[in-house]
């Protein structure tokens, strides 16, 4: 049925820009998967899905193009749900895919659900896709689930602009001047992306962290600069700064119940005279943390994103001369992060339905400037940190992997096969 209140709306503020920048080279899209104990029945994947919508009427919008901004209006059709075919984190091309802005796929015993971040951030996509691996479990147990099937629910869909609500007109930003180092080396053929999964004991993972004092995203960011340093930085002579931009989370530090977008950055910004050893850099990322991570930080990155969308200025450009604008900006502005790394943490299933699922993924686009991009979450006893990657190289995968393991950290590796990094490259 349709959901009056979803007849239109608005994109919030970061939102806006998505629609503007993405394409074939700049998708914007994120890739959460469950890789479950059986294999995935895709007509119970598809019932799954149109049943979750009914809870998530949020997700059931398609997206038009107003004079100024785009916006979303209701969706009548039936979502699509195919095998999976094509590499993750590709361009959702609305004509082919029902005008949808995400897309459910399967293959053998995996779930996959791709976002366009325009739709929403990473926290509300997972309360989306969690709704989702729930119902396919009970729809494929109906004889254990019958008696405890979870009550129809009522999802508060607030979709307020929690930005503009929570900004500081007042607070200056304080993004570096410094463009970043980018990362250097042959690319894969267009369209294809490695994804190469390091699945990782997190207990294990946790008790060194507790022996150095400090976080597991602060550790696993100190790895991964290592890594970099090591296998890419100093062989081609780097001279700026690494820089590695992390998402956060913005509902852990404002008021807000949206499902819309909520979620800024901080970027650890680290140069070669700090990167002489492994301790140094992890010394450097922790003390950089707790500098960041603070409200009034925050706020200032925040609310300088939020100026820019709010501009009288902006505002009033027409929507078909914003694009080319916007684009060039885009490209522009990715020149300041070398990658980025996006650590959803754990995420959390009733009791009664973990036996049914192995572990999650998150996988993020990774474009023609960040060739990189990698993240992080975590399901019972194991965090899959996962690099997804267009260059034809994964010297910085197996670093990454060599160091774990010379820690004393156990590492399994799973891949889609597309540097054959499993027979040839790590092991």
């Amino acid at each position: 049925m349709k959901d009056k209140n979803l007849e239109w709306r608005r994109l919030d503020n970061s939102a806006k820009i998505f629609p503007i920048s993405a394409g074939r080279k700049y998708s914007t899209v994120f890739r959460l998967s469950v890789v479950l104990k059986e294999k995935i029945d895709p007509y119970l994947l598809q019932e799954a899905v149109e049943k979750a919508l009914e809870v998530y009427s949020f997700f059931k919008v398609r997206m038009k193009d107003g004079f100024f901004w785009n916006y979303f209006e209701y969706n009548p059709k039936k979502p699509l749900v195919e095998e999976e075919r094509e590499y993750p984190c590709q361009y959702i091309d609305p004509k082919k895919n029902r005008q949808y802005l995400f897309k459910v796929t399967y293959f053998d015993r995996k779930i996959n659900i791709d976002i366009f971040h325009s739709l929403t951030d990473g926290n509300t996509g997972i309360m989306f896709f969690r709704e989702i691996v729930y119902t396919y479990i009970e729809l494929s147990h109906r004889e254990e689930f019958k008696k405890e099937i979870r009550a129809p629910r009522k999802v508060d869909l607030d979709t307020e602009d929690s930005y503009i609500k929570n900004y500081d007109k007042n607070a200056k930003g304080n993004n570096s001047a410094q463009k970043a180092y980018a990362l250097k080396g042959k690319k894969i053929k267009f369209g294809a992306v490695s994804a190469i999964h390091e699945i990782i004991d997190v207990d294990i993972l946790r008790a060194k962290c507790k022996e150095k004092g400090v976080t597991v995203t602060q550790y696993l960011t100190a790895v991964l600069i290592y890594s970099i340093y090591n296998a890419n930085f100093k062989k081609n002579k780097g001279k700026k700064p690494i820089k590695v931009c992390i998402p956060i989370n913005l509902k852990k530090y404002f008021s807000s119940k949206t499902v819309s977008n909520f979620f800024s950055y901080m970027t650890v910004e680290i140069y070669e005279k700090d990167m002489t050893t492994f301790e140094d850099i992890l010394s450097f990322v922790k003390k950089d943390f707790e500098k960041r991570l603070t409200e009034e930080e925050i706020q200032k990155t925040m609310s300088a994103n939020v100026k820019l969308g709010i501009n009288p200025v902006i505002k009033a450009i027409p929507l078909f001369l914003k694009k080319p604008l916007v684009r060039l900006s885009y490209i522009e502005i990715r020149k300041y992060t070398t990658t980025t790394f996006s650590n959803i943490g754990r995420i959390g299933i009733i009791g009664k339905y973990q036996k049914y699922i192995d572990y999650f993924l998150m996988l993020i686009a990774p474009e023609p400037v960040e060739k990189i991009k990698c993240s992080a979450c975590s399901f019972e006893n194991k965090i899959v940190f996962t690099f997804t990657s267009i260059l034809d190289d994964c010297s910085i995968e197996k670093n990454f992997y060599n160091f774990l393991l010379e820690n004393g950290i156990p590492v399994k590796i799973e891949s889609n096969g597309v540097l054959d990094v499993i027979s040839s490259k790590i092991k």
